[in-house]
Order: C-alpha cells, then structure tokens, then sequence
C-alpha cells in the first residue's frame, strides 16, 4: 500500500467519522483489519492491500488528529471558503480538506505541495470538477495564508 492510498483511506475514515456513533478508536479499531479490508475489498480496490503496521500507524495518526483537530479544522475551511457557507460543503470534500490542513499543520515531514496535490488527485475521484476547483483554491489560498506566516 502507498502513502496515497493510507491518505485516501484516512479521508474515507474521517469522512465515516461525520456520521457515526463510533469513537475515532472504535471506528480505527474495526476499520484497520484484514477481515475489513478483505470485506470492503468486493466494494472497493483501495482496500485489496491490508495496511502493514507503519500504514496503520500512518493512518491512525492522521485520522485521529483530524478529529481531535476537527473544530479548528473546519475554522480553515469556512474562513477560505468564499461566498459558502460551511454547510453546503459535500462531507467528502471537508473530510479531504481536513486530511490536507492536517497534514500541513502538524506533520512536518510531509511538504505543503504534496498534500494538496494529493488531496486534490482523491478529490478527482469522489467530486466533481468545481469541487475540486473549490479544494484546490482553499487548500492553496490556506497555505499561503497560514503557514507562510
């Protein structure tokens, strides 16, 4: 398994954390198994590869301090997004831009452009095109903004 593909599946987690009852423990803990990946496998071939334990480690940081980080998070998306409110924002779209500003704030070893780029590609496959538009100008209005202060 990738880096991409531990992003994307941590962007189908944070976005899984929208709607459930589930702790983000319980949801990783039921989540991050080969008995999952193999079930959702049949669904999806993101999940034909069980992630080893540095990808579940990966996987677990981002996913975990994307909700621990949720309220400042979405703080970002709504101050640059433009003419919208939070609220009509796709869950998908918020889960992917969380996973991103997440990445840029607190994980130093991964550079900015990289996880926008790839925020941006996973957009690319659950969002239309003004939605990605709509990612990428907020992510990279987000960088620009914040960080290079």
């Amino acid at each position: 398994m990738t880096r991409n593909t531990a992003r994307e599946i941590a962007a189908h987690l944070s976005y899984e954390l929208s709607f459930t009852d589930k702790t983000v423990e319980e949801l990783l803990q039921e989540r991050l198994t080969s008995e999952a990946f193999a079930e959702l496998a049949e669904e999806d071939s993101l999940y034909t590869e069980a992630p080893n334990a540095k990808q579940v480690a990966y996987i677990t940081r981002l996913v975990t301090g994307v909700n621990e980080h949720a309220a400042e998070l979405d703080g970002y998306i709504a101050k640059y997004a433009k003419n919208w409110k939070f609220s009509r924002i796709p869950l998908v779209a918020s889960a992917i831009m969380r996973v991103a500003m997440y990445e840029i704030l607190y994980m130093q070893d991964i550079p900015n452009g990289a996880a926008i780029n790839e925020a941006v590609e996973i957009a690319k496959k659950y969002e239309t095109p003004e939605t990605v538009k709509f990612i990428n100008g907020i992510l990279g209005s987000f960088a620009r903004e914040e960080i290079s202060q």
